[in-house]
């Protein structure tokens, strides 16, 4: 792991990655933590070169949009070769917030944290 902590990737439909990690970074003053990776203009093979370039060398979240579809299948298929990876689904702003502030947590205590917080966030008030 890097002197920052775990890198954290955003894979989603069209422009929602980047949307979702401008946010994060507002809301958190941490830049630099996450990555978008959009499914725009490419096909399953474009989609997973764009995950591994993201993830770069170190360990890694990849946190995906929805459970199926296009950016999970290519997630999933960057992740068998790659295990120190883990590939978190259904991600939101909260568990995005979460992540950036534990990046120090070894990788799969950071993901289950990181879903943890996401799923606390969702509710019915």
């Amino acid at each position: 792991m890097s002197e920052e902590g775990l890198r954290g990737v955003v894979v989603c439909h069209g422009p929602l990655a980047s949307g979702f990690i401008a946010a994060a970074e507002h809301i958190s003053g941490v830049s630099g933590a996450l990555t978008p990776v959009s499914n725009s203009g490419c096909d399953r093979a474009l989609i997973e070169q764009r995950i591994a370039e993201a993830i770069g060398d170190g360990p890694a979240v990849v946190f995906v949009d929805m459970p199926s579809g296009s950016c999970m299948f290519a997630a999933m298929q960057t992740f068998r070769s790659r295990p120190a990876v883990k590939v978190v689904t259904g991600v939101n702003l909260a568990m995005l917030v979460d992540f950036v502030f534990h990046r120090q947590l070894p990788l799969a205590e950071a993901a289950e944290r990181a879903v943890k917080a996401g799923m606390a966030a969702i509710k019915v008030p």
